[in-house]
């Protein structure tokens, strides 16, 4: 099932959602609009943004500030997106070449700056302290996500536990708040607020995994990304974690090396190490774990075409290509 077809219940927000995006990007800095534009519009999966409309209905909201804090989800993912390719030397993201290759690394971090600001300005208009309470913690996780992301490059000690913490903060934490942030604004008690946030971060957390998984194993075409990009960045992953303490002397020594030095020189002899040793598949199956976290945390829900298609998007996060 492809993500338009997950979103027909909510394609007429999406729409909304996106003349949102597309009011609040405005800056009388013509360069503000140009970077902002070029990465908004870059063929993202809107998935954050999607996760707030779809909670807020399925907590029975009828209001409209669903779409503008849809939007601020949307602006603080991009936020990251800009500054990560900045950190991470990245010059392609999603078929295209990133923003940082396109305009340069300070006009990058400078319009991430931006798109917080904004975002924080547009929190703030919606007049509730819970929503602020939420992005801002959010906001804070991730950025500690990055720190400790990048404290784990060149480091072939990291373990799983080490990397799943990576995740939980700067991937899974925005996941949470956006499913959290329908909830409150469906005037969920604590304990539901609680399972649609357990919902996001279990989903997050599943997501990236995947991504990571795809790293090793996708089309380049399809993810808009080249194979490897990860173990060019000395990023210690569950692939090459797992690889290292279930390969041959050799295939964890070759591992280790390659994480400690960055670079793509021996990828199809890692590749076959992660392959040999199960590595992909013990990725997914940490992702299905996850999943089925996410579905049991919302068995609570009644039925909804919304919850239906949370329940859908657990299985797309484990299932899909791209």
């Amino acid at each position: 099932m492809s993500t338009q077809q997950l979103y027909a219940p909510i394609s007429a927000d999406m729409q909304a959602v996106d003349a949102v995006i597309r009011q609040r990007l405005h800056s009388d800095v013509v360069l503000i609009r140009q970077v902002a534009e070029y990465i908004i519009h870059s063929g993202g999966k809107r998935l954050r943004p999607a996760l707030v409309l779809f909670s807020a209905g399925a907590m029975g909201y009828q209001g409209v500030h669903h779409h503008e804090l849809a939007a601020v989800v949307e602006f603080i993912h991009t936020a990251t997106l800009l500054h990560d390719d900045v950190v991470d030397e990245s010059d392609l993201r999603r078929g295209n070449k990133t923003a940082n290759a396109t305009f340069g690394n300070a006009a990058s971090v400078l319009v991430g700056d931006f798109l917080y600001s904004r975002a924080f300005q547009m929190m703030v208009g919606v007049g509730n302290m819970r929503v602020m309470q939420v992005l801002a913690d959010a906001t804070n996780v991730i950025a500690e996500g990055e720190v400790l992301q990048l404290l784990n490059c060149h480091n072939a000690d990291v373990e799983i536990d080490d990397y799943l913490r990576v995740i939980r903060y700067k991937t899974a934490k925005l996941f949470e708040a956006a499913t959290r942030l329908g909830a409150i604004l469906g005037g969920a008690d604590a304990a539901l607020e609680a399972r649609m946030a357990s919902f996001g971060m279990h989903l997050g957390t599943a997501f990236q995994l995947i991504d990571d998984v795809l790293d090793y194993s996708s089309d380049e075409a399809a993810t808009g990304k080249h194979l490897g990009d990860d173990l060019a960045e000395g990023k210690p992953t569950l692939p090459l974690i797992h690889a290292m303490q279930h390969g041959t002397p050799e295939q964890a020594a070759l591992v280790r090396g390659a994480i400690e030095s960055g670079g793509r020189d021996d990828f199809e002899a890692i590749l076959a190490a992660i392959r040999q040793t199960g590595a992909l598949e013990e990725a997914r199956r940490y992702a299905r774990a996850e999943a089925q976290l996410a579905i049991d945390a919302i068995d609570v829900l009644p039925p909804s075409i919304f919850k239906e298609a949370l329940l859908q998007l657990s299985d797309f996060a484990v299932v899909r290509n791209y």
